[in-house]
Parts: structure tokens; sequence; C-alpha cells
């Protein structure tokens, strides 16, 4: 077995270009991007993410990978995971022990192999740094010494978080390392869609993550304080060989008893998928903070569900659908930074933006279902004002239009995937409503909700830029904001879409 992965894993051609992808998942991506005065984003690097979904006679196994200081690592990982998964490892007799043992046995093995293909460049890098001399020093042999420790460090630098489902036996096993996040949508048996997040991202911000920390020695609130660990949030990555063997030298965790950032994944299941319907979402970093950025980080899980329910309903394929939602993060995101409102400083730039959707027992729309049907979300102009005013009357807009099933605040999961069973055969679709608010949006207004009103069934088409005639009576926001605003300027009178 080992051989065999040995040679697959040094082969030129991927060896997962054989495996058949599972044609019940589609993947959405956008890279990185940095936005100027101006609005023009700049692509400030290569796309570092990285993804897999593969179908084989047991099982189906899927991951998405966010890369940092280059995609060597995240590449690396969907490689030797998949060949330390798929080669004869995963049988259907195993049971949950059998089948958590062998992911965990699975991440250990990816980074100890990734560290493997680095150690010839990393005792080099330590030989030359050995033969650099003291102080300031120009000879044409330094010059050599330092551009190739330069390129060097290129070389072994980065990392990489992980989260990969496994669906084993019609049963679904999460295993997160780092800050991606997956999500599990049931519609329930009264017929609202139930949001699972499974687990929790592997930061200071998490207290497990502090306690398992503090017991190494490490000071909690100095973690808490500090947030970015060598420039990276989370508290457990692949690679990255300067928090594995340099930790000492880094101030905030140079007290550690042992090694303080683990590859250890944290497994959640298996849930069994018998009679669920709805789907499975993984979500690299770089789109979570992207909507976190735009909206607030509150209501982001019931606003990707609801996004993601409202494109199932309209596309009639996973990958347009997956697509979709990204280019509408990425969109709202830009928006939110072009309004120069309160979240506009956080909308500077986001990172690479991966969204994989497995549907489960779910029927894709045929693509007929009118906007107000399968509950799609339009994006509304509203007047716009550079008058700086701090009125409650102030408001940001981010128009959904209903649909048929409901969207209740789902709850977090540390240790099991536990829920409601949902009822077979139905396609659920979501509007942005949870338990508490109306809206999943950092959208708010000062009224009872009368600026919306829903049109008849007969709803407006987009045009060719993708808008329909606003879903919302602005009467009564003309109205309010021309006896806020009204300072000289006649804006009660002149207000409307123009």
């Amino acid at each position: 077995m080992a051989a065999q992965r040995r040679s697959l894993m040094q082969s030129h051609q991927s060896w997962t270009d054989a495996l058949p992808l599972c044609q019940l998942c589609g993947v959405g991506s956008a890279p990185n991007c940095v936005y100027g005065p101006d609005g023009k984003g700049t692509q400030s690097h290569p796309n570092e993410d990285g993804h897999f979904r593969f179908s084989t006679e047991c099982c189906f196994l899927y991951g998405v990978f966010n890369g940092y200081d280059g995609s060597r690592v995240a590449s690396f990982v969907s490689q030797c995971l998949t060949a330390e998964l798929l080669l004869g490892q995963l049988s259907t007799s195993h049971t949950d022990a059998d089948v958590r043992r062998i992911l965990s046995q699975a991440f250990d093995v990816v980074e100890k192999s990734y560290f493997e293909t680095i150690d010839d460049a990393l005792a080099e890098k330590a030989n030359l740094q050995t033969q650099l001399p003291e102080g300031v020093c120009l000879s044409a042999q330094t010059q050599k010494i330092v551009e190739r420790l330069k390129a060097l460090e290129k070389e072994v630098s980065g990392g990489a978080t992980a989260i990969v489902a496994l669906i084993l036996n019609n049963k679904l096993y999460i295993a997160n390392v780092g800050t991606n996040r997956a999500l599990l949508c049931k519609t329930t048996t009264d017929g609202q869609n139930q949001v699972i997040q499974i687990g929790r991202a592997h930061t200071t911000d998490n207290e497990d993550e502090l306690s398992r920390l503090a017991q190494l020695g490490l000071d909690q609130v100095r973690l808490r304080q500090t947030g970015l660990i060598s420039g990276q949030s989370s508290t457990r990555r692949i690679g990255d060989y300067k928090v594995k063997f340099n930790y000492a030298d880094i101030d905030v965790l140079s007290a550690a008893t042992q090694k303080p950032i683990i590859a250890e994944p944290e497994i959640h299941g298996g849930q069994s998928l018998e009679g669920v319907t709805g789907f499975l979402l993984l979500m690299s970093e770089g789109l979570i903070k992207a909507l976190e950025s735009a909206h607030g980080p509150e209501q982001v899980n019931q606003e990707m569900v609801a996004m993601v329910a409202a494109e199932l309903a309209q596309q009639s394929s996973l990958e347009a659908a997956a697509q979709s939602v990204v280019e509408r993060v990425k969109r709202l995101h830009h928006d939110v930074y072009m309004s120069g409102r309160q979240r506009a400083p956080h909308c500077g730039r986001h990172e690479d933006m991966t969204l994989l959707i497995r549907v489960i027992n779910y029927t894709l729309a045929d693509g007929s279902l009118t906007p107000t049907q399968g509950g799609r979300i339009y994006p509304v102009s509203v007047p716009y004002s550079n008058h700086q005013s701090t009125s409650k009357t102030s408001v940001m807009l981010s128009l959904v239009m209903p649909a048929q099933g409901t969207l209740t605040n789902g709850s977090n999961t540390a240790s099991t995937l536990e829920g409601d069973t949902p009822t077979a055969g139905q396609s659920p679709t979501a509007t942005l409503q949870s338990s508490t608010t109306h809206t999943q949006s950092s959208s708010s207004s000062s009224g009872d909700g009368s600026l919306f009103r829903q049109r008849g069934s007969q709803a407006a088409q987009p045009d060719e830029t993708g808008r329909v005639p606003p879903y919302v009576d602005f009467t009564q926001f003309y109205r309010l904001w021309g006896s806020d605003h009204s300072e000289g300027q006649g804006l009660s009178g002149d207000l409307g879409p123009q």
C-alpha cells in the first residue's frame, strides 16, 4: 500500500484525474481581490484555495482547502489526503470509530509526508544561514547566498487549513483543521430549513482551543489579544514549518511545552443521512470572511443557506448554483465597500473564495421558477447621499423575496450532528428569516417593515443586467429621508429612482 501511494504521489500527472467526480456536487470559486479608491479590483496573488469531490463504489469524499503563502500545501494536501483515504483504506464494514481513526491517521500521514518533501530544502536553508557573515556584507558570494535563501524560503513556506466531508454507508463525517466551515441544511418535518454548523473554527476565539493551548503553558489572555499567530488566525493548520518547528522563537508561543499549532483534525459523525433532504456546504475561510465583512458575523450561516436555496431553486445545475452564490457574495462585498457606509472599511479586500455544495435527496429546479416563487435575491438600487447622518432612518437594503419555506436559526454543534429528521422527497426553498429577525443581512430600519411589499405571482423578469424593478415601496422611505435631510437641499420633492 505504501509503495503504491508513493508511486502515485510521485507521478507528474495527477493520479486523481482518473477518479470519478461526484455528480451530486457543484463548486464555485473566485480569486482574491483588492479594491482601489475607484472600486476597481485587482488580484494580489494567485488563487491558493483547493478542493476535491470524488465518488467511489463505497463512499463520497469532498474537501475544501484554504492555502496561504502559496498554493503548494493546499495542492499537496488535496492529492495526498485522497491517496490516504481512497486506496482501499475505507470499507462499508467499518464502524464509526474505525472511520474516525482512519480520518485522523490520514491527516497525520499527510502532515508528515509534506514535511518529508521539504526536508532537503530546510536542511540546505539551515546550512546556508550559517555561511552568512555577520554585519553588512555585499560581496558577490553573499548575494548569491541571500538569493538562494529567498528561493528556498518561498519553496518551504506556507500552509493550509482543511475541511473534509466523507459519506460512507449513508453516514456523514466531517473532519476540520482550521478556519473553513461546514454547514448542513435539513428540511424538517414542519417544512422549515434547519441550519447546523458542524464544529467551530480553530482560533483563539474558540474556548476549547484556548484550553488546549493553556494546558501547554500558554497565556490565554495574551493569545486572545494577539489574535493572529504568525500571520494566521488558525490554531490548527497543515504545513507552516515556522510555527511547527520554530515556535520557541515566536513570542506568544515560546512558553509552550510542546508543539502548540497542530494538524490534528476535529472529527464529527457519523450522522445518518437516511430520510434527509437538504444540502451540505463546505466553505473556505475567504468566503466566510467576505460575507462577515459585508454584513457582520451574526447571521452569516443563515444568509449563506438562503442564498444557496435561492440559487438551487433558480439554476439548472449545481455548478451554476455554486458559482452564482460566490459571485453574489463577491458583489455584496464590493457594493458595501463602494457605499462608504459603516462596514465599508472592513471591505477593502477579500481573500480567495470557494464554495462546495453537495445536495442530499434534493431535486434541482428546471429553471422556470419566477423570482418570487424561487426565493431569488435581486439587487435593488436606493437613493444615496454623501450627507453624513446618524439618523436612525438610514437604510441599507439587501432585498430578498420570500419563498415557500422558511429558515429557522440553526444551532451550532461541536460534537455531534443531531437534528430533526427531515422529510425526504421535497425540494426546499428558503427565505432570509430566522427566529429573531426577518432579514439575514445587516440591513436595518426603524419602521415596522412596511417598506417591503410583495408583488403578485407574475413577477417582472430581470433585464440584461440582471436587475428587475424594485420589489420595495419607497414612499415611506422618501418621506422619512426628506424630513431628515431637507436642510436646504430640497430632497423631499426630488427623491425618487433615477
